[in-house]
Protein backbone atom coordinates (compact mmCIF):
# COMPACT_ATOMS: atom_id res chain seq x y z
CA UNK A 1 0.00 0.00 0.00
CA UNK A 2 0.96 3.67 -0.32
CA UNK A 3 0.14 6.33 2.29
CA UNK A 4 1.04 9.88 1.24
CA UNK A 5 1.07 12.29 4.18
CA UNK A 6 -1.11 15.11 2.86
CA UNK A 7 0.41 17.79 5.12
CA UNK A 8 3.75 17.55 3.33
CA UNK A 9 1.98 18.36 0.06
CA UNK A 10 -0.26 21.08 1.53
CA UNK A 11 2.79 22.86 2.93
CA UNK A 12 3.72 23.80 -0.65
CA UNK A 13 0.38 25.39 -1.50
CA UNK A 14 -0.95 25.04 -5.03
CA UNK A 15 2.23 23.34 -6.26
CA UNK A 16 1.87 20.81 -3.47
CA UNK A 17 -1.69 19.94 -4.48
CA UNK A 18 -0.61 19.60 -8.08
CA UNK A 19 2.16 17.25 -6.94
CA UNK A 20 -0.39 15.24 -4.93
CA UNK A 21 -2.61 14.92 -8.00
CA UNK A 22 0.35 13.63 -9.99
CA UNK A 23 1.35 11.24 -7.19
CA UNK A 24 -2.04 9.56 -6.85
CA UNK A 25 -2.59 9.50 -10.62
CA UNK A 26 0.77 7.74 -11.03
CA UNK A 27 -0.03 5.22 -8.29
CA UNK A 28 -3.47 4.45 -9.71
CA UNK A 29 -2.02 3.98 -13.19
CA UNK A 30 1.17 2.07 -12.38
CA UNK A 31 0.08 0.22 -9.22
CA UNK A 32 -3.69 -0.28 -9.62
CA UNK A 33 -3.77 -3.27 -7.27
CA UNK A 34 -2.11 -1.41 -4.40
CA UNK A 35 -4.23 0.10 -1.63
CA UNK A 36 -3.86 3.89 -1.36
CA UNK A 37 -4.35 5.88 1.84
CA UNK A 38 -4.75 9.65 2.07
CA UNK A 39 -3.12 10.34 5.43
CA UNK A 40 -5.14 13.52 5.94
CA UNK A 41 -6.70 13.05 9.41
CA UNK A 42 -9.81 15.01 8.47
CA UNK A 43 -13.02 15.39 10.49
CA UNK A 44 -15.49 18.29 10.70
CA UNK A 45 -19.23 19.00 10.68
CA UNK A 46 -21.19 16.97 8.16
CA UNK A 47 -21.34 19.35 5.20
CA UNK A 48 -17.59 20.02 5.48
CA UNK A 49 -16.72 16.34 5.83
CA UNK A 50 -18.81 15.58 2.75
CA UNK A 51 -16.57 17.96 0.78
CA UNK A 52 -13.44 16.31 2.17
CA UNK A 53 -14.85 12.94 1.15
CA UNK A 54 -15.59 14.19 -2.35
CA UNK A 55 -12.10 15.64 -2.69
CA UNK A 56 -10.22 12.51 -1.66
CA UNK A 57 -12.56 9.77 -2.90
CA UNK A 58 -13.91 11.29 -6.11
CA UNK A 59 -11.49 13.94 -7.33
CA UNK A 60 -8.24 12.29 -6.22
CA UNK A 61 -9.56 8.71 -6.19
CA UNK A 62 -7.84 7.46 -3.04
CA UNK A 63 -9.00 4.10 -1.70
CA UNK A 64 -9.12 5.35 1.88
CA UNK A 65 -8.55 8.30 4.20
CA UNK A 66 -7.57 8.71 7.84
CA UNK A 67 -10.08 10.66 9.95
CA UNK A 68 -10.29 12.02 13.51
CA UNK A 69 -13.37 10.89 15.50
CA UNK A 70 -13.51 13.68 18.10
CA UNK A 71 -16.58 15.39 16.57
CA UNK A 72 -18.62 12.19 16.45
CA UNK A 73 -20.61 10.25 13.90
CA UNK A 74 -21.95 13.12 11.79
CA UNK A 75 -18.34 14.12 11.05
CA UNK A 76 -17.47 10.59 9.88
CA UNK A 77 -20.58 9.19 8.20
CA UNK A 78 -20.16 11.31 5.02
CA UNK A 79 -16.97 9.33 4.35
CA UNK A 80 -18.69 6.02 5.12
CA UNK A 81 -21.32 6.62 2.44
CA UNK A 82 -18.79 5.71 -0.24
CA UNK A 83 -18.92 2.02 -1.12
CA UNK A 84 -15.61 0.36 -1.94
CA UNK A 85 -13.80 3.09 -0.02
CA UNK A 86 -12.46 2.81 3.51
CA UNK A 87 -12.46 5.31 6.34
CA UNK A 88 -9.62 4.79 8.81
CA UNK A 89 -10.51 6.04 12.27
CA UNK A 90 -7.81 7.30 14.63
CA UNK A 91 -8.30 5.11 17.70
CA UNK A 92 -5.02 4.64 19.57
CA UNK A 93 -2.22 6.56 17.91
CA UNK A 94 1.54 6.00 18.04
CA UNK A 95 2.60 9.44 19.32
CA UNK A 96 3.55 10.18 22.94
CA UNK A 97 0.63 12.60 23.35
CA UNK A 98 -1.83 9.74 22.84
CA UNK A 99 -1.68 9.18 26.60
CA UNK A 100 -3.06 12.68 27.23
CA UNK A 101 -6.58 11.53 26.32
CA UNK A 102 -6.85 8.21 24.54
CA UNK A 103 -6.09 5.96 27.51
CA UNK A 104 -8.09 7.91 30.11
CA UNK A 105 -10.86 5.92 31.77
CA UNK A 106 -14.44 6.79 30.81
CA UNK A 107 -16.54 4.63 33.09
CA UNK A 108 -15.25 1.08 32.69
CA UNK A 109 -13.46 1.70 29.38
CA UNK A 110 -10.52 3.71 28.15
CA UNK A 111 -11.49 6.52 25.79
CA UNK A 112 -10.05 4.81 22.71
CA UNK A 113 -12.04 1.66 23.54
CA UNK A 114 -15.24 3.67 23.83
CA UNK A 115 -14.53 5.39 20.50
CA UNK A 116 -14.15 2.00 18.80
CA UNK A 117 -17.24 0.60 20.52
CA UNK A 118 -19.45 3.55 19.56
CA UNK A 119 -18.18 3.63 15.98
CA UNK A 120 -19.46 0.10 15.39
CA UNK A 121 -23.01 1.49 15.61
CA UNK A 122 -22.53 4.11 12.90
CA UNK A 123 -24.20 3.77 9.52
CA UNK A 124 -22.03 1.83 7.04
CA UNK A 125 -19.51 1.00 9.78
CA UNK A 126 -18.46 -2.00 7.66
CA UNK A 127 -16.34 0.53 5.74
CA UNK A 128 -14.30 1.42 8.84
CA UNK A 129 -10.71 0.55 9.57
CA UNK A 130 -8.83 1.69 12.68
CA UNK A 131 -5.44 3.22 13.46
CA UNK A 132 -3.67 1.44 16.32
CA UNK A 133 -0.07 2.53 16.83
CA UNK A 134 2.71 -0.07 16.83
CA UNK A 135 4.16 1.64 19.90
CA UNK A 136 1.00 0.55 21.76
CA UNK A 137 1.23 -3.12 20.73
CA UNK A 138 0.34 -4.35 24.22
CA UNK A 139 -3.13 -2.82 23.77
CA UNK A 140 -3.86 -4.79 20.61
CA UNK A 141 -5.21 -7.83 22.47
CA UNK A 142 -7.89 -5.62 24.04
CA UNK A 143 -8.61 -3.99 20.68
CA UNK A 144 -9.22 -7.41 19.14
CA UNK A 145 -11.79 -8.18 21.84
CA UNK A 146 -13.85 -5.22 20.58
CA UNK A 147 -13.22 -5.53 16.83
CA UNK A 148 -11.98 -9.06 16.13
CA UNK A 149 -12.60 -8.89 12.38
CA UNK A 150 -11.71 -5.29 11.47
CA UNK A 151 -8.62 -4.30 9.54
CA UNK A 152 -6.10 -2.22 11.49
CA UNK A 153 -3.65 0.32 10.12
CA UNK A 154 -0.59 0.09 12.36
CA UNK A 155 1.92 2.95 12.03
CA UNK A 156 5.02 3.33 14.18
CA UNK A 157 7.21 0.41 13.10
CA UNK A 158 10.71 1.69 12.41
CA UNK A 159 11.59 5.26 13.37
CA UNK A 160 9.08 5.38 16.24
CA UNK A 161 10.37 2.12 17.70
CA UNK A 162 7.32 -0.12 17.34
CA UNK A 163 7.91 -3.89 17.28
CA UNK A 164 6.62 -5.77 14.23
CA UNK A 165 6.77 -9.05 16.17
CA UNK A 166 4.65 -7.71 19.05
CA UNK A 167 2.15 -6.14 16.66
CA UNK A 168 1.67 -9.48 14.90
CA UNK A 169 1.56 -11.44 18.16
CA UNK A 170 -1.29 -9.39 19.60
CA UNK A 171 -2.99 -7.98 16.51
CA UNK A 172 -3.33 -10.70 13.88
CA UNK A 173 -6.71 -12.31 13.30
CA UNK A 174 -7.82 -15.18 11.04
CA UNK A 175 -7.42 -13.00 7.94
CA UNK A 176 -4.18 -11.43 9.28
CA UNK A 177 -6.10 -8.13 9.55
CA UNK A 178 -3.09 -5.82 9.76
CA UNK A 179 -1.71 -3.14 7.48
CA UNK A 180 1.67 -2.35 9.05
CA UNK A 181 3.18 0.97 8.09
CA UNK A 182 6.77 2.19 8.18
CA UNK A 183 7.31 5.69 6.78
CA UNK A 184 10.29 7.58 8.17
CA UNK A 185 12.23 4.37 8.77
CA UNK A 186 12.21 3.84 5.00
CA UNK A 187 12.05 7.37 3.58
CA UNK A 188 14.90 8.68 5.71
CA UNK A 189 17.11 5.60 5.70
CA UNK A 190 19.83 7.85 4.29
CA UNK A 191 20.26 11.57 3.68
CA UNK A 192 23.03 10.98 1.17
CA UNK A 193 23.06 10.44 -2.57
CA UNK A 194 22.21 6.78 -1.97
CA UNK A 195 18.85 7.63 -0.36
CA UNK A 196 16.82 5.68 -2.95
CA UNK A 197 18.93 2.54 -2.60
CA UNK A 198 18.91 2.81 1.20
CA UNK A 199 15.12 3.23 1.27
CA UNK A 200 14.66 0.21 -1.00
CA UNK A 201 16.96 -1.84 1.24
CA UNK A 202 14.97 -0.93 4.37
CA UNK A 203 11.69 -1.75 2.62
CA UNK A 204 13.02 -5.15 1.55
CA UNK A 205 14.24 -5.87 5.09
CA UNK A 206 10.80 -5.14 6.51
CA UNK A 207 9.19 -7.24 3.79
CA UNK A 208 11.42 -10.19 4.69
CA UNK A 209 10.51 -9.81 8.38
CA UNK A 210 6.81 -9.80 7.53
CA UNK A 211 7.16 -12.81 5.25
CA UNK A 212 8.89 -14.85 7.96
CA UNK A 213 6.12 -14.06 10.44
CA UNK A 214 3.39 -14.97 7.93
CA UNK A 215 5.08 -18.28 7.07
CA UNK A 216 5.00 -19.24 10.74
CA UNK A 217 1.50 -17.88 11.35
Amino acid sequence: SYKPNIAFYEAHGLKGWQALEKTIAYLNEKCPDHFTIADAKRGDIGNTSSRYAKAFFEELNFDSITVAPYMGKDSIEPFLEYENKHTILLALTSNVGAFDYQTKMIGDQMLYQKVIDISKEWKNSRNLMYVIGATKAEYLADVRKIIPDSFLLVPGVGAQGGSLEKVCEFGMNDQVGLLVNSSRGILYASNGRDFAEAAAKKARELHVQMKKILINY
